[in-house]
């Protein structure tokens, strides 16, 4: 990929090209804030320019969006009763709790986070993130097996799961290796979703790449895969 600028009004915006077998000019912003263009190697670099001008307000009020949004909701973050956290897709209200036991439940709109010593943050943190973890792989899993029952008939047997952060893909394929990895934050996104990004990275297995026939495949498998993706991009996005 190239890293381009252009300048919309007074505001310069960085954009990276990456040239691929597609049939549109596609823009899309990552979790991580950089903005990438997919365009195929035909498409001038002139229009690639005009295209990226002509969605300059879009990019700019998402981009705004995602900074004032994303640092908020991490520096806030101190794990006490009352705060938000998404899960599937979900609000849930933390409850801390003084126990015995070191576990984390969720139950009616709420999470109970019980612990020895609720002023402890890494220790909350650790818990947390463990429970999100172990989440994680059991959904992941369930989709896993759903997604890949549907592949079956194309040749492509279920790869092995690994979960982890990353800051700006949901998942990946992991071809060489057999293996399918996935963002652990995922598992904030409804499951419906979650079908969506696991499907998607069994396609790279039959065609590793983004061509017209990837695209065919994904909208015969799951012709409604625009919309669940909208949602990550512009919903899902803003907890992390």
């Amino acid at each position: 990929m190239e890293k381009h600028q252009i300048h919309f009004g007074n505001q310069p915006i960085d954009f990276w090209i990456e040239r691929k077998d597609v049939k549109n000019v596609n823009l899309n912003i990552k979790p991580d804030m950089s903005i990438q263009i997919s365009a195929n190697e035909k498409v001038p670099l002139s229009f690639i320019y005009d295209f990226v001008k002509s969605k300059g307000s879009w990019i700019l009020k998402n981009v705004k969006q995602f900074e004032d949004v994303l640092p908020h909701k991490q520096s806030e973050r101190e794990y006490v009763s009352g705060e938000s956290f998404k899960y599937l897709g979900k609000q849930y209200r933390l409850r801390v709790e003084h126990s015995a036991d070191e576990a984390v439940k969720y139950f009616r709109g709420f999470i109970y986070l019980q612990t020895q010593n609720p002023a402890n943050f890494s220790k909350k943190e650790k818990l947390m993130d463990a429970w999100y973890k172990e989440k994680a792989y059991k959904i992941f899993g369930e989709s896993l097996n759903k997604m890949s029952a549907l592949m079956n008939k194309y040749g492509v047997e279920k790869p092995a799961l690994e979960i982890r952060v990353m800051k700006a893909r949901w998942g990946s394929a992991q071809i060489d290796n057999n293996t399918i990895l996935i963002n652990t934050e995922l598992i904030k996104a409804p499951k419906y979703c979650i079908d969506y990004v696991i499907l998607h990275e069994l396609i790279h297995f039959k065609y590793n790449n983004h061509s017209e026939s990837f695209y065919n495949m994904l909208f015969t498998l799951m012709p409604d895969w625009e919309k669940r993706k909208k949602i990550l991009d512009e919903e899902i996005v803003r907890e992390l």
